[in-house]
């Protein structure tokens, strides 16, 4: 268990952009939930035994070997004398969560090689590393993907999963000791070695970053698992991964710089429900320096100001990490720290246990419709090379359902893929749907969302190693139709699965009672959907990819898939919205045929209580360049926080009030660079406007300046007249009076008018 003090804190000094919202120590009571905590991390199997890491050690030793071997071959081949290739070097740096030290049994290492400036990437590191690795007996599933975001090999090694980036830098020979920290190893590099090299980069930072690392660690691990059995727990998807959420960890640690885990748990789920997004997330302020690199900036670029939930990596150049999240999965991850929290606060008043917090999240129970996306292919590797393709897809598919709908259709993608044992390349996806919760129905409203699907086909086979026995096909599937394997142990839960502490609302049908399944409350059920107004017609069409390389063939797709599937979604007038996203909503049906029906069928309507509202509103300052100050709205959103001392004894706290109304500095960095606002979007964009605006006014004010000039001249304009609505003018323009000024010259220039025809 980590100790009440701080690693990287100093006496009197606190780390991050903001002073701490209680420097407080743990009490007893904070001492045995952390002590429960932990205990049910190890009995979650969260930790690695000593065997296993000793054999995590051994294969990095022999990996650093093999590319030190490596850069000493090219260097031979490519001419260089023998004192040259002598000192040759390359070598090997981890990141992630192995380098954070919150990885989990089985879990893939993230690599890290950095070699000299003449072992290229496409020639030297996919050519011949790839050559050396794939004639190894130890290693196994070797698959390079040179074409990625950030070019990655994937392999294991002695059994161990191994992700091997490659940064040649500007140096001809690597020391044994280089620090990847500095901002000159990102002199004269590609961009993609700029993004290899921020995984170490930022790892590191972070660590630098946080008060505590032990209790930093432990809390990581508790969301991390919380993530992954909540489903909030991918960043291809549109959640978050692994980096955004040790950056939001670590943003609480330096709020709550003394607690320990169990604290800073609970004080996660209470900061996090309540920002205000998209204020970002940030561990210390943006700066701009020399080198000239882009980064994170909404001020100046447009695609920044789109960005729905910003966490701001702390390492030059600062990206945000989250790019992916869209209006839909923010919306789910928003929920989840609202029921987090609610749970938190009885475990707090020891009411729960922290099994309550970690309850798997029912996917296939949450909603009535569906869409499954089911993918195949011929050959193991093309499996692979085509299931990584869709899944980076999968995204597009919710972003393109909330444009065509205009946010009123909500998707919520499961973070996972299911698998059949009996079709051994053959991978299922699920993505549940439901109308946004704040609007109206309308009798008869449709959304029909075939063109979509089809858009989204498209991306999907615009795939550049596409090949004919590569498909897709997206269908419709009812809650009662989900397939079993899809369940553990390949067994449907004979009744829904329900959280134990999540509350009921009094908008739910009658499926807690003895007749809910009865041939007449299901007759009722039906007779309430047909007076909502649901339509349920369907229609005949699938699309998939036959081996004749054609992408529509209907007599294939019919011999694969007895549903249909071109996806339309009918919306009709229901009764009330239901505010939570974890069940079914009546009145939204989906015109399409079911996809692999199965046998059981789940017969249950629930509903949750409404959602609450969060209540935040803060400020902040940011400074721009020169030191020029500006206001911006909420930094950290923590309004309402209730007070620590219950469980910090006297801990000396800044109460939410005054933390809210403190100003955080997003300031200027030690070289003086300019930092970065965190200004709205939306407040950018009309800013803009008015500047647009105000310079078309100006220019009209200037000619009316000419004009009072030229009548002046003319004697046609007293010198009284013209003192007098000159300096009036002028003293109007001073105080930024724009539209008063403009009114002004446009008064006189009617009396010029007026002078000069007469």
């Amino acid at each position: 268990m980590g100790s009440p003090g701080s690693d990287n804190l100093p006496t009197g000094a606190h780390i991050g952009l903001s002073g701490p919202i209680s420097t407080g120590g743990p009490t007893e009571f904070d001492l045995i939930k952390t002590r429960e905590l932990e205990k049910f991390l190890a009995d979650a199997g969260l930790y690695e035994s000593h065997e296993e890491a000793v054999k995590r050690e051994e294969v990095l030793g022999r990996l650093d070997q093999i590319v030190k071997t490596w850069v000493k071959n090219i260097s031979r081949a490519k001419g260089f004398n023998e004192q040259m290739v002598n000192e040759a070097n390359a070598k090997i740096f981890t990141f992630g969560s192995y380098r954070l030290g919150v990885h989990s049994p089985g879990a893939d290492i993230d690599t890290l090689c950095v070699g000299p400036k003449h072992a290229t990437r496409n020639v030297d590191f996919f050519g011949e590393l790839y050559r050396m690795l794939s004639e190894m007996p130890d290693v196994q599933e070797l698959h390079p993907v040179p074409d990625a975001h950030v070019p990655v090999m994937k392999f294991k090694f002695n059994g161990v999963s191994i992700d091997l980036l490659y940064a040649n830098v500007s140096l001809w020979v690597i020391p044994e000791d280089l620090d990847v920290s500095q901002d000159s190893i990102l002199q004269n590099v590609d961009d993609q070695t700029v993004r290899s090299l921020n995984g170490c980069r930022v790892t590191d930072q972070i660590l630098r970053l946080v008060p505590n690392i032990q209790n930093f660690r432990t809390a990581l691990r508790s969301m991390r698992l919380w993530a992954k059995r909540r489903g909030v727990y991918s960043n291809v998807t549109g959640f978050l991964g692994g980096i955004n959420w040790a950056l939001l960890v670590a943003r609480i640690c330096q709020l709550y710089p003394n607690a320990l885990a169990s604290m800073l748990v609970s004080r996660f789920f209470r900061v996090y429900n309540m920002w205000r997004w998209p204020n970002p997330v940030m561990l210390c302020p943006i700066e701009e320096r020399s080198l000239g690199l882009s980064f994170w900036d909404p001020r100046r670029n447009y695609k920044d100001r789109l960005h729905l939930m910003p966490i701001i990596t702390p390492a030059y150049p600062c990206m945000n990490s989250s790019y992916n999240v869209s209006t839909s999965t923010l919306r789910v991850m928003m929920e989840e720290f609202r029921i987090g929290n609610e749970k938190c606060e009885t475990i707090e008043a020891n009411k729960s246990s922290w099994d309550a917090l970690f309850e798997p999240f029912a996917f296939f129970e949450a909603y009535k419709n569906y869409l499954q996306i089911d993918i195949a292919a011929e050959t193991d590797e093309d499996s692979r090379n085509w299931k990584g393709w869709v899944e980076s897809r999968i995204r597009l598919l919710t972003l393109k359902i909330e444009r065509d709908t205009n946010g009123v259709l909500q998707c919520h993608p499961h973070p996972g893929e299911f698998s059949e044992k009996s079709k051994p390349f053959y991978h299922s996806y699920f993505m549940g749907l439901r109308r946004k919760q704040d609007t109206n129905p309308q009798e008869g409203k449709q959304f029909d969302i075939r063109m979509t699907v089809e858009d989204f086909k498209r991306d999907v086979y615009a795939y550049s190693f596409w090949k004919p026995t590569m498909w897709i096909h997206v269908g419709h599937v009812k809650r009662k139709d989900i397939p079993n394997f899809v369940f553990p142990g390949g067994i449907r839960p004979s009744h829904p699965i329900r959280s134990v502490n999540e509350s009921r609302s009094s908008l739910s049908l009658a499926s807690n009672t003895p007749q809910a399944d009865t041939a007449m409350s299901r007759k009722k059920r039906r007779l309430d959907e047909v007076a909502r107004g649901v339509s349920l017609s369907g229609f005949s069409s699938v699309s998939m990819c036959s081996t004749d390389a054609t992408l529509l063939d209907e007599t294939m797709a019919r011999k694969q898939f007895k549903p249909d599937l071109d996806d339309t979604i009918n919306n009709s007038k229901h009764a009330e919205e239901i505010s939570d996203y974890h069940h079914e909503i009546t009145g939204i049906s989906v015109s399409m045929p079911s996809v692999v029906p199965s046998v059981s069928s789940v017969a249950s309507s629930d509903s949750l209580p409404r959602e609450k509202p969060v209540n935040s509103l803060s400020s902040g300052q940011i400074f721009g360049q020169e030191g020029s100050k500006k206001t911006i709205e909420g930094i950290v959103e923590v309004a309402e926080l209730t007070s620590e001392v219950q469980n910090h004894g006297e801990a000396e706290e800044t109460t939410p009030s005054e933390f809210i109304k403190g100003k955080q500095d997003v300031g200027v960095g030690a070289a003086g660079k300019e930092s970065i606002s965190c200004s709205k979007s939306q407040q950018n964009r009309d800013s803009e406007e008015l500047e647009v605006v105000s310079s078309y006014l100006m220019l009209l004010s200037i000619c009316a300046i000419g004009l009072f000039y030229h009548q002046r001249c003319s004697c046609k304009m007293s010198s009284r007249v013209f003192y007098f609505d000159f300096s009036f003018y002028w003293i109007c323009l001073a105080l930024e009076n724009i539209g008063c000024s403009v009114a002004y010259a446009f008064l006189n220039l009617g009396h010029i008018v007026h002078l000069t025809w007469s």
